[in-house]
């Protein structure tokens, strides 16, 4: 998209909204970010389904600065996971091989947590035909005090990437003048304005062509 190399690093949420998956669509080497806090009220662990109604992974308490990569499940958190996805319904029939496989996802065996995100992530980019290379910061080894501006741009220097992308709402978090002088190109995408803020219900149903020409042609960058 850019004839940079582009590097996108973002937290692994559970199957969040369409315009997420323009970091993939827009990004040679996608990063994990699971060496970074753990924000309670994020995505990283729930799903919005319909406006208000969430879908919660059941992890266990963690310290209030415990990272992505550390957290674990709660006890019996495979049957109280099924007790919420009968909620909505799921599993339900598959109708393409990509629901299969998801439905698959969503109810099988829980081992660790990030696995079990990146692996959401990457079953929805594969069935969205998305190719990035997907790695994990937490084993880029990257200097545990560097924090915000400083540690992307010491993962996007440990790719060798040329150009960083980011989510229009990190344009508060990063400047331009700061990845320049790393030799970095800061690029936004444009708000995300689709027809699916709610990713798991399309990717289970019908609409999955839908979907990704929805993702191909919002995925655009700001000037």
């Amino acid at each position: 998209m850019t004839g940079k190399l582009t590097i996108a690093v973002m937290q692994p949420y559970f199957f969040p909204y369409a315009g997420y998956f323009r970091l993939m669509a827009a990004s040679d080497i996608f990063v994990v970010f699971d060496d970074v806090q753990f924000a309670r009220r994020g995505r990283v662990h729930r799903c919005e389904m319909t406006p208000g109604h969430w879908l919660t992974l059941p992890v266990a308490p963690m310290p209030f600065d415990a990272l992505i990569k550390d957290l674990r499940w709660a006890n019996d958190a495979r049957t109280t996971l099924d007790k919420r996805l009968a909620v909505f319904g799921l599993p339900g029939q598959a109708r393409t091989t990509a629901a299969e496989q998801i439905n698959g996802h969503l109810t099988g065996a829980l081992g660790d947590v990030t696995d079990f995100l990146e692996e959401g992530l990457r079953l929805t980019a594969d069935a969205l035909q998305l190719r990035p290379d997907v790695v994990r910061s937490s084993r880029l080894g990257i200097d545990p005090a560097l924090r915000a501006q400083a540690r992307v741009i010491a993962i996007v220097q440990a790719l060798g990437g040329q150009r960083y992308i980011n989510a229009p709402g990190g344009r508060s978090l990063y400047s331009r003048d700061a990845f320049q002088q790393a030799g970095i190109d800061l690029r936004f995408l444009v708000p995300y304005a689709g027809r699916f803020p709610h990713i798991l219900p399309a990717l289970l149903g019908n609409g999955l062509a839908d979907l990704r020409d929805d993702i191909r042609k919002t995925c655009q960058l700001a000037n």
